[in-house]
């Protein structure tokens, strides 16, 4: 069989199917979902998703919505073209309400016309304690190479974050962070082979005293796409990660390594409780 592009879309986008299906959860939380996009053969994927789970309630946030994006601009026969794309949050509980939050932050022309328009996909779930559950998809941005614009966001959510709690609220926030947690080797699976590579961290001080950056140490969760993945060889770190409000106990975090098959992203699962 010759393996094509379309082949090779189709068995990741399976190969994540299964794995979801697999591996039960309470909360799905997804980014780069496309919708018949060009990039991914006109696959739409959050059908897809939607009926996987039939059951549990789908929300779709979109980032990254053109008619024609026309990059690599020196190969117009490879361009991404028409494309939509977003977050995608699945749960088994139905949200009193779920809500895109535009993030702030915005590229110079004339790159802004590639870059996706970052959000977070906020859902409120009421629980019998009095007070709701608040899970937030999140996928800030890349590429920004003076940090302004990851500070911007950042300042927006913690603002969301802690006005949530301050109303008593639990809060837990999951997703692609595009920057590594605080105090976290950006290298550490590969120190002194960064490649010209480089990550920031989120600053140790972003949230205050209680808030807890959840995440599996020991496992990258992001690999870099200049050339195909080889193992021990392609760059990897950590940048998919949870963090949760005070009143949440943190019981177990683990990464899937699947030596990034189906993704250049893996899988972190975290379970936790309700503190009251």
């Amino acid at each position: 069989m010759v393996i094509t592009p379309e082949n090779l879309v189709e068995k990741n986008y399976s190969g994540i199917l299964d794995f979801l299906k697999n591996n039960p959860a309470d909360f799905f939380l997804l980014q780069e979902v496309d919708v018949e996009s060009k990039r991914s053969y006109f696959k739409n994927m959050l059908a897809g998703l939607s009926g996987a789970f039939p059951k549990n309630a789908a929300a779709f946030a979109v980032n990254y919505r053109a008619d024609w994006v026309a990059i690599p601009v020196l190969e117009p026969w490879k361009a991404y073209g028409k494309t939509e794309s977003g977050l995608v949050s699945l749960s088994k509980y139905e949200p009193v309400s779920s809500f895109r939050h535009q993030l702030p932050g915005n590229f110079s022309w004339p790159d802004k016309i590639f870059q996706l328009d970052r959000c977070a996909l906020l859902h409120r779930f009421r629980t019998n304690f009095g007070k709701d559950l608040v899970v937030i998809n999140i996928h800030n941005s890349a590429h920004d190479k003076t940090g302004e614009i990851k500070k911007q966001q950042l300042a927006y959510l913690k603002k969301l974050f802690l006005e949530e709690f301050e109303k008593g609220n639990f809060v837990v926030v999951g997703g692609d962070w595009n920057e590594c947690p605080p105090i976290f080797d950006f290298d550490k699976f590969m120190p002194g082979n960064a490649q010209g590579f480089f990550q920031s961290n989120i600053p140790a001080d972003f949230l205050p005293e209680g808030w807890k950056w959840v995440y599996d140490k020991n496992i990258p969760t992001n690999r870099k796409c200049r050339s195909v993945y080889k193992k021990g060889e392609t760059f990897v770190t950590l940048i998919d990660f949870f963090v949760v409000s005070p009143n949440v106990e943190v019981i177990d975090v683990a990464a899937s390594d699947l030596d990034f098959q189906f993704s250049d992203h893996q899988p972190v699962r975290m379970k936790v409780r309700l503190k009251i």
